[in-house]
């Protein structure tokens, strides 16, 4: 019978390389000094993803320079190599280009999903398999369950901090190759690890912008890369009727109810954003009520028997658990609610779970679209 080492490979540790994901923040740190005290060989490797300027560096992210540094400082301390991966190009194209194009087509992006799909989890991935890793290691909180063959994700034990949201779009062959050891610890308790491994990142305070979006000002950066996209328009009633004027549908969400600016009975929320015709449409929450979602560009890890009962679905990061019923044709997909949700919005991701006696499985998930 065969005997696994902690992240479920048939090896002793001290003949397993693992690449940790070091942002600077205190989650991979700890992962790193785990993977390290646990005697597995580590190499660390950080990703310079922009080009930051001081009011991006004094602001509460990731992966700007003094992350870097603080990166280095945890790698010194541990005695393990480390490496940093200049992907500012990479991140511009598949990150920061899709988030300014997702708004202009009246679409909500999520840029961190897009973030772990391509530099995160597609080139740090093929970096790792090129150093000939045995797994690349992460801090973001979810749990992997794994053998030799196959690793399947399940939400984290800290529901306040569960990132499987944002890790749908990851492919079975990166999943396997993958391991998240944060999931199955508390924010707190990780924090409490860093102290007691005196890791000087143990009190750093988490991100909590968008990394390339300083103080969450997005539309100064959607105008700077494109400078023309601000462009007045009409805010209409639900009949057709002109009742407003909007300084750019970036500035707008579906379901967003502050900042539009119109005196009326009752209150008006977002139920619509025409792109083409740079149009905004308003009306009661009522008609924010939705029960049918259609999915684009899906991405499975798991076979599709196992999405053909009730699943559960999440339609936003922060959203509850629904329960739902799923038509798959092709790459695309019909989501039926069974019960009502409010301001669901195109460029969203629709993430699919089951439930099990291991917790809650992700089953895989899609694009929103109208």
């Amino acid at each position: 019978m065969k005997k696994f080492n902690s992240i479920g490979i048939s090896k002793d540790p001290k003949n397993t390389l693992v690449v940790v994901a070091m942002s600077g923040g205190v989650d991979s740190s700890t992962v790193a000094a785990l993977m390290k005290n646990e005697g597995y060989r580590v190499i660390g490797i950080t990703l310079k993803l922009y080009d930051d300027t001081k009011e991006t560096a004094k602001s509460k992210q990731c992966c700007a320079g003094q992350d870097i540094m603080d990166a280095k400082r945890v790698a010194d301390k541990l005695k393990i190599e480390h490496k940093i991966l200049y992907y500012q190009n990479k991140f511009k194209d598949g990150v920061i280009n899709n988030f300014v194009d997702s708004y202009l087509n009246g679409e909500t992006p999520v840029p961190c999903i897009q973030c772990n799909k391509t530099v995160k989890f597609r080139d740090l991935f093929e970096e790792a398999k090129r150093l000939n890793a045995d797994a690349l290691v992460t801090g973001h909180y979810v749990r992997s369950v794994s053998n030799d063959h196959e690793t399947n994700m399940y939400k984290a034990i800290d529901e306040n901090r569960d990132q499987s949201y944002f890790l749908f779009n990851t492919t079975r062959e990166q999943l396997n190759f993958l391991r998240f050891p944060l999931g199955k610890f508390k924010k707190d308790e990780t924090r409490k690890i860093a102290n007691e491994l005196n890791l000087n990142v143990a009190d750093k305070p988490d991100s909590q912008d968008i990394c390339f979006v300083p103080n969450g000002d997005y539309t100064s950066v959607i105008e700077r890369i494109k400078p023309n996209s601000l462009k007045k328009g009409n805010i209409k009633d639900l009949k057709g009727k002109v009742i407003g004027v909007h300084n750019g549908i970036v500035n707008y969400t579906i379901g967003q109810r502050k900042g539009i600016g119109i005196a009326y009975e009752e209150p008006l929320y977002v139920i619509e954003i025409n792109s083409k015709k740079n149009e905004i449409f308003v009306g009661p929450k009522k008609f924010l009520i939705q029960r049918e979602i259609k999915l684009k560009n899906l991405n499975l890890l798991v076979d599709n028997c196992e999405l053909n009962n009730m699943i559960l679905v999440k339609v936003r990061s922060t959203g509850k658990l629904i329960k739902a019923n799923i038509k798959i044709e092709k790459n695309r997909a019909k989501v039926n609610l069974l019960e009502d949700e409010y301001g669901i919005s195109p460029g969203q991701a629709c993430v699919f779970y089951s439930k099990n006696q291991e917790g809650y499985k992700v089953l895989g998930g899609g694009w929103i679209y109208k």
